[in-house]
């Protein structure tokens, strides 16, 4: 087999936008016809942009290869320039056509990608989810009321999920960790509180943060959480100084949670050997892709850490994570996003049924993309799939952050 042909698909999931406000999808095509899918998660350039580096890493690296030699493709890629350390850019552009090589290979063989990876561990995955707005839930005041999140959280019970994830504490702002307001503490506390009483035992509190706060905020916030008894504390400060994190799991009795925006293992291994993390969740699109995020794994394992794939992306990333999933011991659980969109850009072909999905069977990812829908449905904007605002925390008046998407309004 040679990799011959590549394909870029940007493609925007309508409002309310669950996922981000793109997803960027690649397709390789061998000479002999074999197609294989890939997902490059969020990028700190735009889709524009992205589409040059994506070609440029193909061209250089992925253009007549065997994709078979998929450890010698990421050597290559991450040495790119001289470099050998991660770069989010060009293993965002890799991780995607990894997952779509996985996808050849798996085709080529007529077995899922989960065959390939050591064989089949989990026969179903636990997933968890984001707390998004019922219908009669207004928007923005969803984000801030912590008795419409307990009644969000008590229809995802309802409906088979046994650990739900929500974010109350405040905005994410490009001027680094800060301590949080008071009002912010107390918010999140209600939201634990609320949610806790709506699910009693039934289901894990997952409360996420985005690297919001500096060391000792993020303490003490972690603190009045405690009482709760979170599963995890979800990157509680930024990633830019990863031993920082063992002082934080050193002080606060929830398990440390972080991953989403780290790149290839060797990120991993520092919050590993310092202790920071006993939770690690790679975005498949962005640490490298399956095989990188498999040697993860089995690192993990080796000091005593789980796995839970991170997703706010869409659904090719989605089911690379549910790949590696089936292969590995040390799964915790995986995110998941369910629109309609979502599912219907894979033709349904893989779905969550009572919080749980049953490992693929299908060849390759197991996927079936519906081009037509995705190119239907193109980018016209020119914000990035995420963005930190540049306000600073109100310390005042109180934060209101509108959870994981951006608003359906705010096309910046």
């Amino acid at each position: 087999m040679q990799i011959s042909d590549l394909d870029i698909i940007v493609t925007a999931p309508p409002a309310p936008g669950w996922g981000g406000r793109y997803w960027i999808l690649v397709k390789l095509t061998t000479k002999d016809g074999i197609t294989g899918w890939g997902e490059c998660y969020a990028s700190s350039v735009g889709p524009e942009a992205m589409r040059a580096v994506i070609t440029d890493v193909f061209q250089r690296y992925i253009l007549g290869e065997n994709p078979e030699n998929i450890e010698r493709m990421f050597r290559r890629t991450y040495s790119s320039g001289f470099t050998q350390r991660p770069d989010l850019t060009v293993i965002g552009a890799f991780s995607g056509f990894e997952m779509a090589c996985w996808d050849i290979l798996g085709k080529a063989r007529n077995r899922p990608v989960w065959a390939l990876l050591g064989g089949m561990m989990n026969e179903r995955i636990r997933t968890y989810t984001y707390l998004y707005p019922l219908d009669h839930h207004p928007l923005p005041e969803f984000w801030g009321d912590a008795d419409m999140a307990a009644e969000a959280a008590a229809d995802c019970v309802a409906r088979g999920y046994t650990a739900v994830k929500f974010d109350p504490a405040g905005p994410y702002t490009m001027r680094g960790g800060h301590q949080p307001a008071m009002s912010d503490i107390t918010r999140s506390v209600d939201f634990c509180r609320a949610i806790r009483d709506a699910v009693g035992d039934k289901a894990d509190l997952l409360f996420g943060t985005h690297g919001q706060f500096n060391t000792s905020g993020a303490i003490r916030l972690g603190q009045a959480l405690e009482p709760y008894l979170p599963l995890w504390y979800e990157e509680p400060i930024p990633p830019d100084n990863l031993l920082e994190f063992e002082q934080v799991a050193n002080s606060v009795r929830i398990p440390i949670a972080t991953g989403e925006r780290m790149c290839t293992r060797a990120e991993f291994a520092t919050v590993l050997r310092s202790g920071g993390a006993k939770i690690l969740q790679p975005a498949l699109g962005r640490v490298g892709g399956i095989w990188e995020a498999r040697k993860l794994a089995v690192l993990a394992e080796s000091f005593n850490a789980e796995m839970a794939p991170h997703l706010y992306a869409g659904p090719v990333e989605w089911a690379a994570n549910i790949h590696l999933g089936v292969a590995i011991p040390n799964l915790l659980i995986a995110e998941t996003i369910e629109t309609p969109f979502h599912d219907a850009l894979i033709k349904s072909t893989i779905r969550v049924e009572d919080g749980y999905v049953t490992a693929p069977t299908a060849p390759g990812l197991g996927i079936e993309v519906d081009e037509d829908l995705a190119r239907a449905n193109p980018y016209e904007g020119d914000g990035l799939h995420l963005q930190m605002q540049d306000d600073p925390c109100d310390y005042k008046n109180g934060n209101l952050f509108e959870g994981g998407a951006p608003a359906p309004r705010d096309t910046a």
